[in-house]
């Protein structure tokens, strides 16, 4: 009997009512939950014409994709870079003493040029990954310029693995091997290119064209031993 009772009619409404299937109204009355009812919005016929409702879904469609590239394009601007100091005051200081931010060439290289694949995925998975330094903005983990100092190396690091993992698709931003002429090029830049393998990458020879090379920790302390 207890069993009984413990799964009869009013236990089940209860149950289902906090589920948002089946709720009581002020009079007492059961009627039907949240999720109920938008279901049921949701699948009644509005009493508008096929046409009516693919013109407003198509316009929806076009505001939402518009909304989401005006968004995209705004996170993809060297002002929105720099917009936090640990950017402006650190590695975008650095970037204007390289060849890539002022050159007789008058074409500058900004933020997402070198950071940012163009491909549509590539870039997609670029702004997710991002999104981790929203993290570490809040907790403040470069917020001086000895903290970035600090975690220089390991965040060098990062930037290379992910553009070798990559074959260096930031740098084909703007280079391409098929466009360059050998015969303009240093002695040496012809060499390496001529040597050169598919196992590298434009990231293996060109660190540090644009900020600052960090020290290797076990370099440094080797150091540190041999001057003891």
């Amino acid at each position: 009997m207890q069993a009984r009772n413990f799964l009869g009619p009013k236990f089940v409404g209860r149950l289902i009512g906090r589920q948002g299937d089946m709720v009581e109204g002020k009079e007492g009355i059961a009627r039907p939950g949240w999720i109920r009812r938008t279901w049921k919005v949701l699948w009644t016929p509005s009493g508008l014409s096929l046409a009516t409702l693919l013109i407003i879904g198509g316009i929806g469609g076009v505001l939402f994709w518009g909304g989401f590239h005006w968004a995209l394009e705004i996170t993809n601007t060297e002002a929105f870079c720099i917009g936090c100091h640990e950017m402006r005051d650190n590695p975008f200081k650095e970037l204007q003493e390289t060849i890539h931010f002022k050159n007789r060439s008058g074409v500058r290289a900004t933020c997402p040029d070198c950071h940012v694949p163009h491909e549509w995925f590539a870039k997609i998975r670029r702004k997710i990954a991002a999104t981790n330094e929203l993290f570490h903005k809040a907790v403040g983990t470069i917020d001086t310029p000895e903290k970035f100092e600090q975690h220089r190396w390991t965040l060098a690091n990062s930037v290379w693995d992910s553009m070798k993992a990559r074959d260096s698709l930031e740098c084909r931003n703007c280079h391409s091997k098929n466009a360059m002429d050998p015969h303009k090029q240093k002695e040496a830049s012809q060499i390496m290119f001529q040597e050169s393998t598919k196992s590298l990458t434009c990231i293996d020879c060109h660190k540090g064209i644009a900020h600052k090379l960090p020290e290797d920790p076990e370099e440094k302390e080797t150091e540190a031993k041999e001057k003891k």
